[in-house]
């Protein structure tokens, strides 16, 4: 079997890394970068640190309007599926290369496999949801990452064939951290101990475009009697200086630039609390058993709320500091995302296609 997997975002490579590194010793292979999110950090080292190759095809795309993007995108992908021949294109979570490449695999003659199917937060005015929903009712195959992604592709009665496969960025945070812990000096660069100190994301236009609401989550962090690890993305840092408060948070927090996903998964491991607004971070959390608060009204991820292992807070700045301070997730702890083997399933129900 040949199999094109297309993605276009670092947290994309993470999870395609777990399924690859099973996937190529099966079937063959065409990893696809649309180039979406041009990032620097994604270098020979980057990819180095997944263990897999660099892409076979770099579409090169770039930032865009979200129309303008996905188009340019479709067109490039409908000429790789038609020169590739794929009998499946792979595709991952909720971002426009997944959009993209769900139109150009409907509108040829191959199947269309989607990794984290089934995920609702319920707010259509998240691009994300629109984009998931969409390429849900364009695939195939539906890899669900829980029982509730089931419970929820059942109830709109997707066409294609749904399969609890459990969560891949449970693979790929299992061999991550191991690796992490024998490699990453990144505690001692930052001079933070483990458990005491806390790990913080700002990323969503939502929260980075108001100025009233990055306001409120940097008071809140900067509140915290912890040091807070505050990894930086650009949006988030030109935001800062657009509203005249880069210089009082790089006083009062620890401001880096965006860690190398080792070390990222190493400071989640470590830290006695995260505060984040990423859903990928949130799940990471869960897994690497640091308790997470999560400053958005939603998520998609609701079964680490119910598990007791994360808190919605919003940007309200005092629900933060008072979730960040009174953070003591139950002993007992839930597996509702499978057991850390999804890729190997996901391989093997793509071989029985």
């Amino acid at each position: 079997m040949k199999v094109l997997t297309v993605v276009g975002a670092r947290p994309q490579f993470v999870k395609a890394a777990a399924v690859s590194r099973e996937l190529r010793r099966h079937h063959e292979e065409v990893l696809v970068h649309t180039g979406q999110h041009y990032d620097e950090e994604m270098s020979d080292v980057f990819f180095d640190e997944l263990g897999i190759p660099e892409p076979d095809d770099n579409l090169g795309v770039g930032s865009d309007s979200h129309g303008a993007q996905t188009a340019e995108m479709i067109a490039g992908l409908e000429e790789l599926i038609e020169t590739e021949g794929p009998d499946a294109v792979l595709v991952y979570g909720d971002t426009n290369s997944t959009l993209a490449a769900a139109v150009a695999a409907s509108k040829m003659d191959t199947d269309l496999a989607h990794v984290e199917a089934g995920l609702r937060s319920y707010n259509r005015e998240m691009p994300e949801e629109v984009n998931r929903v969409l390429t849900d009712h364009a695939a195939d195959f539906l890899f669900a990452p829980s029982r509730r992604a089931v419970e929820n592709l059942r109830e709109e009665s997707v066409p294609g064939a749904v399969h609890d496969t459990g969560d891949v960025m449970y693979d790929a945070v299992l061999w991550a951290r191991d690796r992490a812990e024998e490699h990453s000096t990144v505690l001692d660069e930052f001079g933070v101990e483990e458990d005491e100190y806390v790990l913080a994301t700002v990323h969503r236009a939502g929260n980075t475009d108001d100025p009233d609401r990055l306001a409120a989550i940097l008071d809140a962090l900067a509140g915290d009697s912890r040091e807070v690890v505050l990894p930086a993305h650009p949006r988030t840092i030109n935001r800062m200086q657009e509203y005249g408060m880069y210089e009082g948070a790089r006083e009062r927090l620890t401001l880096t630039d965006p860690a190398g996903y080792l070390d990222f998964v190493r400071l989640q491991d470590c830290a006695d609390v995260v505060a984040t607004d990423s859903g990928g971070v949130q799940k990471e959390a869960f897994f690497l058993d640091t308790p997470c608060v999560t400053m958005r009204g939603e998520t998609e991820w609701r079964e680490t709320v119910e598990a007791g292992w994360n808190t919605l807070v919003g940007a309200d700045e005092e629900a933060i500091r008072r979730a960040l301070a009174t953070a003591d997730p139950p002993a007992d702890k839930p597996r509702p995302y499978g057991d850390g083997d999804a890729a190997a399933k996901i391989t093997r129900l793509l071989d029985d296609a």
